[in-house]
């Protein structure tokens, strides 16, 4: 079972998402230096208007305003020093927070169980780790700087105006504690609303991806329309989920800019009536109503930030879900034997897919595969062929029974290790975007020019590689698009190759190839499969002839055994098999 996400209270979620920046806490320390800088320099304007007004234009004194104006000019300058500071410490922190969440959370995902994706969609997963995590960026780097900014503005500004009118500051306050409080149940609200648009865009993105990955087919289908149309539902559900968002935003902040608002004409009013009583100078009320002002303009950001914490609360607990994931099976850890034979035993194994606990796969099945045997795996789709290599590679584990090799339970053994003793070579290889050579090189990194042309020509994939003007340096595409499905093949035998594994699984290897490929494809796998345990999944009977053993199975259970040519002689499902594959190629 898989570990409980964080829990959803905000002080816990608060404080995790401020400690993503921790690392970063001498930039930040010093850029919040020059926050106070910046900030305290812009308070001082209110002030030297007050100068202004009362010191030197009702005086006349022409000589102290200049001075003034001087001093004034050197505070900005000051000021927009410590603002590029500022800007340029808090965000390049930011950057470096983002870039080690996002490299965390793909570790995360790198490790967890096949379980989670047959239960995520890709889409979701590769919105939470941009969209969710740019959320955050902007949490712990801009929003920081610019909420400590409007704070400092707002402590200030109150001292500021309780030294010059403590009765106008009064008069001021008495709308502030009800916009704190209203910011406070808005910001619950939008926190929900955030997360639920999070997971109706995380929704759209896999149809985009589902979509594009799949563009040829829908091509061919001409479902285009199709796709726009699915595509346009999931955009829907999260503009919907958005426009609440927005509405409620929008109502928050007309009330919250009216109550701001609303205080500096009851500022000016009541003011106005000190300064015709001779209790205020014009020049302290001037300086009053931009202080006013700039508190009001601050506590008006702040209400937004609260409404962007909101939605990175949000962002932060779909991340720290994944985050926080155990996978069911350990990425590493376990034995690590120095010698592998390549003795396979099932041992009366059950297996139901965690995402469809209500269908039984695999039933009481055992099997034992001797070091070097070939063992081909026949029967109807659905009968759970594929299933045991994916057992055999502890991708997922059985609900019962044991599976060992070489005498060890695979749950004994450290999974990279035992991985790393079995090679795999599909009916639809997975090639990356790179060059041939890397695709190769995934079987073995760190593996010499010289040995990845070698494992190449073993696959017979060295003579049509050598006529791409770029050889191995050939950029294969996108799921390896831009080359044949026989090269493909060829060029994930050389992968298999290079790795040299002690057991090798074959699944469908064959039968998407036209004769020549296939031949050619057939006498890469007889090489590669010399003196390696072997496991041959297959449709195509024509490839298990030469197997050791073949086994039949059927509704998860292996119910024939033998050779190609006992098992054709006898009355069962296989010969009843041979004998349609014949039919149909006549």
């Amino acid at each position: 079972m898989s570990a409980p996400s964080s829990p959803p209270g905000g002080r816990v979620s608060l404080r995790r998402l401020f400690g993503l920046a921790r690392p970063e806490l001498t930039p930040l320390l010093l850029g919040t230096f020059f926050i106070l800088v910046a900030s305290s320099a812009g308070l001082l304007f209110p002030q030297a208007i007050r100068l202004i007004i009362d010191d030197a234009l009702v005086s006349g004194d022409v000589a102290r305003a200049d001075r003034v104006a001087a001093i004034m000019a050197v505070v900005f300058l000051v000021q927009g020093v410590a603002t590029a500071l500022r800007y340029i410490l808090i965000h390049v922190a930011g950057e470096r927070v983002v870039n080690r969440l996002r490299e965390e959370l793909y570790r995360k995902l790198l490790d967890q169980d096949i379980a989670l994706f047959d239960e995520r969609h890709t889409g979701e997963l590769t919105s939470r780790l941009a969209s969710d995590t740019a959320v955050l960026q902007s949490a712990v780097s801009s929003n920081i700087s610019i909420a400590l900014r409007n704070a400092i503005t707002i402590i200030g500004g109150l001292a500021f105006l309780t030294y010059t009118s403590p009765s106008l500051t009064l008069l001021m306050l008495v709308v502030v504690p009800p916009v704190a409080l209203g910011a406070v149940g808005y910001g619950r609200r939008v926190r929900g609303l955030a997360r639920q648009a999070q997971d109706a865009v995380g929704e759209s993105n896999h149809v985009a991806v589902e979509s594009l990955a799949g563009i040829r087919t829908v091509r061919a289908f001409t479902a285009e329309a199709h796709e726009r149309k699915r595509y346009a539902t999931a955009m829907e559900q999260a503009f919907q989920l958005a426009r609440k968002r927005i509405h409620l935003s929008g109502v928050f902040m007309g009330v919250a800019g009216f109550a701001s608002y609303a205080a500096a004409i009851l500022v000016f009013w009541y003011g106005g009536r000190l300064v015709m009583s001779g209790e205020l100078t014009v020049g302290a009320l001037t300086s009053f109503l931009v202080y006013t002002l700039l508190v009001a303009m601050a506590l008006g950001a702040l209400s937004d930030l609260w409404a962007d914490f909101m939605r990175a609360m949000g962002a932060a607990e779909r991340v720290f879900e994944l985050i926080d994931r155990v996978p069911t099976i350990a990425p590493q850890g376990g034995e690590q034997p120095a010698h592998t034979e390549g003795r396979v035993e099932f041992q009366h194994v059950d297996f139901r897919y965690p995402t469809r606990k209500d269908v039984q796969v695999l039933g009481d099945l055992s099997l034992s595969i001797a070091p070097g045997e070939r063992v081909a795996i026949v029967g109807h789709s659905g009968a759970g062929k594929s299933t045991l290599t994916s057992l055999l590679l502890r991708l997922y584990t059985p609900d019962s029974g044991r599976i060992l090799l070489d005498g060890r339970p695979l749950e004994s053994l450290d999974p990279q290790w035992l991985r790393r003793q079995v090679g795999i070579v599909s009916q639809e290889p997975v090639l990356f975007s790179g060059p041939i050579s890397d695709n190769i090189r995934y079987g073995r990194e760190g593996a010499t020019d010289a040995e990845v042309e070698a494992a190449a020509r073993a696959a017979n994939a060295h003579e049509f590689i050598a006529r791409f003007p770029d050889r191995y340096g050939t950029l294969v595409g996108e799921r390896g698009i831009k080359i044949s499905g026989g090269q493909k093949q060829r060029v994930a035998i050389a992968r298999a190759v290079l790795k040299d594994p002690r057991l090798l699984i074959l699944d469908e290897a064959t039968s998407a190839l036209d004769a020549e490929s296939e031949h050619l494809v057939k006498e890469a796998l007889d090489r590669l499969m010399r003196g390696r345990t072997t496991l041959i999944i297959a449709h195509r009977l024509s490839t298990v002839v030469d197997a050791d053993r073949v086994l039949v199975m059927d509704g998860g259970r292996i119910i024939q055994s033998g050779t190609h040519a006992s098992l054709v002689a006898e009355e069962g499902l296989y010969r009843r098999l041979v004998e349609k594959q014949v039919v149909a190629a006549a």
